[in-house]
């Protein structure tokens, strides 16, 4: 029988201790000594990295069932769009606020839309955010982007007319003949949060299309020692004086932005506007239908759950139990980390793939465990029918892991909301489960009967 390699006995370890960092809670102070030092204090991950100033929330990020959130019905006006292109324009703006919430991090929103004669709708809902004002700021807000430049001399009477309709702060800069050129922010390709080598102050840099480069490459050289005016949702927020043509398509917005400020405007303009006027008609926070109480009952239910299962498998099997249940131990703890790592927002949903995902587990053990007797009712020693339990259990193993992935590939491309998040959970529990059953479990093992 082959030996355990010692690279893998150290990966599986420190896989194993990382996992229990992660999923410690903040900190836990235990009542014994050790050489002279009472209540020992452990400390996890998000405690550690901030000692270096590193900050990193491994927190196990819950849906909207689990801690509720925030539910915003939109209606859109579609009084300027053809009655044939209604249902596109609907669709379109329920992706630029998907796009948008995704910018922001949230994890697994509910996005819908309602259609009922001329009655457009788009109902959001978005876990974790419970003030409501600043989750419709966040998937309303149009950020607008155009360039303005000086226009001819007008006449006093036509300069007035036309002063009081260009965007505010421009008839100051530009004079109140200014004129809006043909660069908009459906040329702009990208846009990032940068730095100001320095001053350090935040500011955001525009790269733009090919098209887009060529328009903003005219525009800076027919104003050369003029100035050109960058207008954000009808407001100048910056005038810079050109002082050369610009051709490689890349303009800064600077300001007196913070970080947030800056990275927000990044997504507003990275995310695009909306192809149709939106309005709010109901906003509403909504608590978790679960609850922390119920939260805790299905903890204590999936615990005594998991203790039935060690408990099963230890009469079942003896000693290759006790391996079974350590192996689902690690398993447990390598998954839960995962699920901080990435991070997975878990509903109700997910935890029934995760819990789902752990009989899946166990499962591997038990045709594993079951191709050992086989072997030593033959006969054959522990080493022989180690070897011989894992490689006849491999092809039934990788076939029922292989179809659940496809099952939780076909549930994530075509799914929505929740049933994306069961999808995930259990496609990762069944990536987990195995390297579990077929490297933890074998490993571990090949030490006992080394």
């Amino acid at each position: 029988m082959r030996q355990p390699s010692p690279l893998l006995i150290i990966f599986i370890s420190l896989i194993t201790i990382l996992a229990v960092l992660i999923n410690l809670p903040n900190s836990i102070n235990l009542p014994i000594k050790i050489w002279g030092v009472n209540n020992i204090r452990l400390i996890n991950l998000n405690t550690f990295l901030a000692a270096f100033d590193i900050k990193r929330d491994f927190s196990l990020k819950k849906g909207l069932d689990l801690e509720g959130g925030t539910s915003i019905t939109l209606k859109a006006d579609m009084s300027e769009i053809p009655s044939a292109e209604r249902n596109n324009a609907l669709d379109s703006a329920r992706e630029v606020i998907e796009r948008r919430i995704n910018f922001f991090g949230v994890s697994e929103p509910i996005i819908q839309t309602s259609r009922s004669g001329n009655d457009y709708r788009i109902i959001v809902e978005i876990p974790g955010i419970t003030d409501v004002n600043q989750a419709v700021q966040l998937i309303g807000t149009t950020a607008q982007l155009t360039f303005w430049e000086e226009g001819a001399s007008p006449s006093a009477e036509l300069a007035t007319d036309s002063a009081a309709l260009l965007p505010f702060g421009v008839a100051q800069i530009l004079g109140p003949n200014a004129k809006k050129t043909d660069l908009t922010g459906k040329d702009l390709q990208k846009a990032v949060v940068t730095f100001n080598p320095n001053t350090g102050v935040p500011q955001v840099q525009l790269t733009f299309t090919p098209e887009g480069s060529k328009k903003f490459a005219e525009i800076t050289k027919r104003n050369v020692g003029k100035i050109v005016g960058i207008v954000l949702d009808n407001q100048l927020i910056q005038a810079p004086r050109v002082s050369e043509p610009i051709f490689g398509g890349r303009a800064e917005i600077t300001g007196q932005f913070t970080t947030e400020q800056a990275k927000n405007l990044q997504i507003q303009l990275n995310a695009g506007a909306l192809p149709v006027p939106l309005s709010v008609l109901e906003q509403r926070s909504i608590g978790a239908s679960l609850g922390n109480v119920s939260l805790q009952k299905s903890f204590i239910a999936g615990l005594i759950g998991f203790l039935v299962i060690v408990v099963f498998m230890i009469a079942l099997y003896g000693q290759l139990g006790v391996v079974a249940s350590m192996a689902l131990t690690v398993y447990t703890l390598i998954t839960l980390a995962i699920f901080r790592l990435i991070p997975v927002t878990l509903t109700l949903a997910g935890i029934a793939g995760f819990i789902l995902s752990i009989g899946i587990a166990v499962d591997a053990n038990i045709l594993i465990f079951e191709r050992m007797r086989e072997e030593m009712r033959k006969g054959k020693s522990n080493y022989v029918a180690l070897d011989l339990g894992f490689s006849r259990a491999w092809a039934s193993i990788r076939d029922s892991n292989i179809a659940s992935l496809i099952t939780s590939a076909i549930l994530m491309i075509f799914g929505t909301g929740i049933v994306r998040g069961f999808a995930l959970t259990l496609a990762i529990g069944v990536l987990v489960s195995l390297f579990s059953a077929i490297t933890l479990t074998r490993t571990l093992l090949r030490i006992i009967f080394r």
